[in-house]
């Protein structure tokens, strides 16, 4: 197992159960901030690593008059604010190679989308960075089929690799997350990640926007580390149904504890006998 290094702290065989958790969308800095600082303390008092993640840019929204989110610029400015200001890695996902080199020099984890993990410049662009990197699988790929996304980044020689699990496209507007997924792409020998919140999603289920089913992310999260993977990705909002991207499947900041408690309890009996 291929151990990864993320700030002060590995994720991997063996390391604490890690969390990446953030907005879906930068929405502003105050409330970017107003959930760093929620969840650095919960992170502290539960003994959990914590990652922040923000997407700076949604280039995949549902409807062109969706909120997409402050941009670049200003979006790299939050993050390194947030990093500065807590002393906590931050992650976000980027959508084009150019993008990759000058969010390298911000984030500790850059994180490569599912429509877009196949595409070999984004793998090879985000590897040149030496920065670690999640790779989500594709909707529409099968996990065995990862294995070539994971020789198309460590081509290079970078092995700061995370795979993400976020559900597979099972009909119209509908996902499903088959844990066998967890154990195959374990298998390739880097640490696994299952993103909770995605995995809820109905893509398109709502005509203009994404749809989801909330109810479910904590039967999923505590299959998933039953399971074994080595962290846990969740959007998380202090009102998620006023949030401006992903406002069906993000997290309660409220409730959030008491799922993590779950999880860590569950991941404490031996959820990566993997």
């Amino acid at each position: 197992m291929h151990n990864v290094t993320i700030g002060k702290f590995n994720i991997g065989q063996g390391c604490p159960l890690a969390l990446i958790a953030g907005p879906c969308v930068l929405e502003s800095r105050d409330l970017a901030f107003r959930i760093a600082e929620h969840v650095c303390t919960l992170t502290a008092e539960l003994g959990m690593p914590f990652i922040f993640k923000g997407s700076f840019d949604k280039a995949n929204r549902t409807s062109i008059t969706s909120f997409r989110g402050p941009g670049l610029v200003e979006g790299l400015e939050i993050l390194a604010d947030v990093r500065r200001e807590f002393d906590i890695p931050v992650c976000t996902d980027f959508h084009e190679p150019a993008q990759a080199l000058e969010i390298g020099k911000v984030v500790d984890l850059l994180q490569v989308p599912a429509f877009l993990c196949r595409q070999t410049d984004m793998l090879i662009a985000a590897a040149e960075t030496g920065k670690a990197v999640s790779v989500k699988k594709g909707q529409f790929l099968a996990p065995w089929d990862m294995k070539n996304v994971v020789e198309k980044f460590t081509s290079g020689g970078n092995h700061q690799l995370l795979l993400t699990e976020r559900g597979a496209s099972f009909g119209y507007n509908n996902l499903i997350v088959d844990m066998r997924s967890l154990a195959v792409m374990r298998d390739f020998g880097y640490p696994i990640i299952f993103d909770a919140t995605h995995s809820a999603q109905l893509p398109g289920g709502a005509g203009a926007s994404t749809g989801g089913q909330r109810e479910f992310i904590p039967a999923m999260v505590r299959g998933a580390v039953a399971v074994g993977v080595d962290a846990l990705f969740m959007e998380v909002h202090p009102e998620p149904t006023k949030g401006l991207s992903d406002a069906t499947t993000m997290w309660p900041l409220a409730e959030l504890r008491a799922l993590l408690e779950v999880a860590l309890a569950i991941d404490n009996v031996g959820g990566r006998v993997l």
